[in-house]
């Protein structure tokens, strides 16, 4: 099976494909460590306040790269650096990773 990789970070979009879902989730965690590398994101102020855990930095997204009935899952990496496991493409719903779990073991799991 294969699987793309898609970054959005800020206005670039990125995509790659991989043969495995070992080396799709190691990609996934090698993009995800690199933003959260660049550093938090400052507060943002609209009609209201938004702090940098309220403001997605990245998507990273994860599919299995069937146009109809494919999986996708990924990880948002917020502006203050923590990692969201979800999974859906229209209706996104939040990935709890088990206890001692990391958010790409919850990306696995999803995917399995």
């Amino acid at each position: 099976m294969a699987y793309r990789l898609t970054v959005r970070h800020r206005s670039r979009v990125q995509r790659e494909s991989f043969d495995s879902l070992d080396e799709a989730i190691e990609a996934m965690e090698q993009r995800s460590r690199e933003i959260q590398g660049a550093g938090p994101l400052e507060e943002f102020r609209a009609l209201r306040d938004f702090e940098p855990a309220q403001r997605v930095q990245a998507r990273i997204e994860l599919s299995t790269g069937r146009v109809f009935r494919g999986r996708e899952v990924g990880i948002d990496v917020m502006g203050d650096g923590a990692l969201v496991p979800y999974t859906g493409v229209i209706r996104k719903r939040r990935l709890e990773p088990p206890g001692g779990e990391t958010a790409f073991d919850a990306v696995r799991d999803a995917l399995q």
